[in-house]
């Protein structure tokens, strides 16, 4: 972002998530690009970069050389004040280029709860929310992602919208733009030709009509043969290989590891499940390519854990060789593999041993409901005994701590069913037989379209939050703890679920209001929404407490997802008798999805591995640790990063460069390094020591040479020193910093009053409240080298104490404006044994 030298930014919550400054993210100059598309993730960066979509599409569009593709988030509200009261737009990571300078900006809807971020991210950019309202002048404003399968609460702000697979349609929207600006077309022009794609969803092309009761009449297509849009679908991920170069952030992500998508689809057929319902059929990777590609992409980015993705990560077919083979090859490099999403009947305890080869990734289990009456109608075929046994086996191979997963309001739910799930996570807790633990997370279950329960009114709020105080209080074993999602957000999520374009004016009223980051608990303002409702005549029950009938219009009635509605349908009607429907793994069962020649299931069952161990680096080649210090600078952009995010930004150099970290034993391994100091976060330093301790294959290259070409912009290395085993510790003594004030005028007066005291108290407020600190015992010396630079030696201790900025502050008395203006670099640290020199 162009913002980065504003001394300000510093000053902005985990700076780090704008740097932009990312290894393996891709960067070319706007001008000799044809198109340019900004990816646009309406969330926070930690949670954006997890998601795999995104990562995809991002490798894919930037393969032609005529085509950029750069990415952008919803910044957090702090920075979005400053933009608005700087008039700043916002911009992307790679060029910090705006919105309005891209052809196309795609929109990821991943839920719901997102669509207001949407709104800001248009707004402090000037682009008008409405397509009707953009002319030629701004880009295309498009989306895609699961939240798309019911578009229209948000389908009047979008030109176009990808329905289901986005990897062949993507490229198709930039090639289709890409000759239409060779003719200068005009909007409407490109509409007509986006409709055109497979899976591409127009919505200026259909017109909805109510009836008096407020339900749909129908939704008239616009153009001859354009009357139903059906979902885009990739036949066989083989065709599209996942990304290996991927981005590898500064910032701590919600998920932080190499993501692996070894399938895509379900076949299990919950009836609650939107997503086994929309990315059918099941579409498994060849287990040697997840084998290949995990490889050469740790090797590319030097993340610590491999996250096997899927909706059911357990039905993978060749799931156990090849967790044992990527265990056997990744154990010597401390890389742990984790299964993200385990169904209960799909665990095999020979699994654990192969996960906990590492380290304990961890195990959530989801019973989804307390008994197996409301399993069955929910087409969860698991039994009581199947989760207890699971937990007990998974307690059995050392694990201390089992995660939860139950929802409330399910068609059929009464009062024993909630106290179904109280004794089934009091027995899931007893399978231990030490202190095993247990996190249970409830949830308030949302009907979502394209699902059985699509015609099931939701469980109103009052009532929502009474089911959720009786399993608080029914969980009084101490080894349980439970928490819960706020049942007003789910109330919303409700509403967009299976609401139409009635609802863009609330979302637009609500957002004016305030709204943002509605599926962040400390940020979801009910009452604004309630206001926007008012305010805007629309009645919210309608949408959420309301059962559709039989032959209800449905607002997506018209998006096609594959599965049929008479298949559902069926499926509605074998739910409230309570029957199961088999895995269609096993059998097929009609959904409609499949024409059993380009689109079927693909899976791999007969597979079969070899074994490929590889032995830790010191027994191979009897090799003996070196301990090794490095010195090194952190400028520009690296200044942003806190002390963890610079320690995990080595740890992950050191690895992509091939340097063998030596590990801690025990049960979760870290590598041998330290630090000298935490640098505050926006200081730049000329002079950082760190230490590791690593066993030496390189072959002859330097340890400089390996590890220089991995760093990011602003970490540069100095120096590096072997030390013996017993020699100097790496304790600091004293730093120097030299503070530059922007032509302020500085009282030397007040310099020398705080030099001159015995003691000067100063206010440190933290997380815990404020303290007071004596500053004046903190600084040896302080002096003006030069008319304009103030240097500063402190001495180090240990306990809280004062960062320079804090210190500054109090002595000359500098408000939060001037603060701004002061620029603080260290110059020097000296340690324990070292003689001091003055690095003038």
């Amino acid at each position: 972002m162009k913002v980065l030298n504003e001394k300000w930014f510093s000053h902005i919550q985990h700076p780090s998530r704008y740097v932009g400054n990312e290894i393996n993210a891709i960067r070319k100059d706007p001008s000799g690009v044809e198109v340019s598309m900004a990816l646009a993730f309406p969330d926070v960066y930690e949670v954006g970069m997890c998601h795999v979509g995104l990562k995809i599409l991002y490798t894919l569009l930037n393969r032609p050389s005529w085509l950029a593709a750069e990415r952008v988030y919803c910044p957090w509200t702090d920075l979005e004040k400053e933009l608005r009261e700087r008039r700043l737009p916002l911009t992307t990571m790679e060029s910090g280029r705006a919105l309005t300078d891209f052809d196309i900006v795609g929109f990821s809807l991943q839920h719901e709860l997102s669509f207001t971020n949407v709104l800001t991210m248009l707004d402090l950019c000037g682009i008008p929310f409405l397509s009707e309202k953009r002319k030629e002048a701004f880009p295309l404003i498009i989306a895609g992602g699961p939240a798309c399968f019911n578009p229209e609460p948000v389908a009047l702000l979008f030109d176009a919208m990808v329905i289901g697979d986005g990897e062949q349609a993507a490229m198709e929207i930039c090639e289709t733009v890409r000759e239409l600006k060779k003719h200068h077309a005009a909007k409407h022009e490109t509409l007509r030709a986006l409709s055109r794609i497979p899976g591409l969803y127009v919505p200026h092309y259909f017109q909805v009509h109510y009836k008096p009761d407020g339900t749909i009449e129908d939704t008239n297509p616009l153009i001859p043969g354009y009357d139903r849009v059906r979902k885009a679908m990739v036949p066989d991920l083989n065709a599209f290989p996942f990304p290996e170069r991927q981005v590898v952030p500064f910032a701590e992500l919600v998920h932080d590891r190499l993501a692996i998508e070894i399938s895509r689809g379900c076949t299990r057929g919950c009836r609650f499940c939107q997503a086994g319902m929309i990315y059918r059929p099941v579409r498994e990777r060849h287990p040697e390519a997840v084998i290949e590609h995990a490889e050469r992409s740790l090797s590319l980015t030097g993340y610590e854990e491999i996250s096997l993705l899927s909706l059911s990560s357990g039905d993978y077919s060749g799931l156990g060789p090849l967790l044992r083979i990527l265990a056997d090859k990744q154990e010597a490099g401390k890389v742990a593999v984790s299964l993200p999403s385990l169904r209960v009947d799909s665990l095999d305890s020979a699994w654990f041993q192969e996960i906990k080869r590492v380290r304990k990734t961890g195990f959530t289990l989801a019973p989804e409901a307390g008994n197996d009456r409301m399993r069955r109608v929910l087409n969860k075929g698991l039994t009581d005994e199947e989760i207890l046994m699971s937990a007990r086996e998974i307690y059995r191979a050392g694990w201390d701590l089992i995660k939860l997963y139950f929802m409330i309001g399910l068609p059929s739910e009464e009062d024993q069913d909630l106290e179904d799930i109280i004794r089934l996570a009091g027995k899931v807790a007893g399978t231990s037989k030490s202190r095993g633990r247990v996190h249970v997370s409830v949830a308030t279950f949302v009907p979502k379209s394209h699902t059985p329960f699509m015609w099931c009114p939701q469980l109103s709020l009052p009532e929502s939050r009474r089911r959720l105080q009786v399993i608080q209080k029914g969980m009084k074993d101490s080894r349980i703890r439970v928490k819960w999602n706020q049942p007003e957000m789910s109330w919303l999520e409700g509403i967009f679920s299976r609401g139409d374009r009635r609802l863009t004016p609330v979302l637009i009223k609500a957002w004016q209001k305030g709204a943002r980051f509605d599926a962040w608990s400390e940020h979801f303002r009910l009452d604004l929404w309630q206001e926007a409702f008012q305010e805007t005549k629309v009645d919210p029950a309608f949408y959420v407490y309301r059962a559709r009938g039989d032959d209800e219009v449905l607002p997506w009635d018209h998006i096609l997802c594959g599965v049929s509605k008479e298949y559902l349908r069926t499926e509605w009607n074998r739910a409230e008798k309570g029957e199961r429907t088999p895995d269609c793994r096993t059998e097929c069962t009609g959904c409609g999805v499949c024409d059993h020649q380009a689109v079927r299931p693909v899976l791999f069952r007969e597979w079969s591995a070899q074994d490929r161990k590889e032995p830790p680096l010191s027994e191979k080649a009897g090799l003996t640790p070196r301990r090794t210090r490095i010195t090194f600078t952190k400028r520009g952009p690296a200044r942003y990063l806190s002390h963890l995010e610079l320690v995990r930004t080595f740890v992950r150099a050191f690895k992509r460069a091939g340097v063998n970290l030596v590990y801690s034993k025990g049960y979760h391994p870290m590598p041998k390094i330290s630090f000298a100091s935490a640098l505050p976060v926006g200081t730049e330093s000329l002079h950082e020591t760190m230490e590791i301790q690593w066993i030496d294959s390189s072959a002859g290259r330097s340890l400089m040479d390996m590890i220089a070409e991995q760093l990011p912009s602003g970490l540069e290395i100095k120096g590096i020193e072997d030390m013996a085993r017993e020699n100097r510790s790496l304790k600091i003594r004293e730093s120097q910093y030299d503070i530059s004030f922007d032509g302020m005028r500085i009282s030397e007066e007040d310099l020398k009053k705080f030099l001159e005291s015995e003691a000067f108290p100063l206010l440190k407020k933290g997380k815990k409240g404020e303290r007071r600190i004596d500053g004046r015992s903190q600084v040896k010396s302080a002096f003006f080298s030069t008319p304009s630079t103030l240097r500063l030696i402190l001495k180090h201790r240990e306990g809280p104490a004062l960062k320079p900025a804090e210190l500054l502050r109090g002595i000359f008395q500098l408000s939060d404006e001037e603060m701004e203006r002061v620029t603080v670099v260290k110059s020097n640290e000296v340690l324990e044994v070292e003689q001091v020199q003055d690095r003038g």
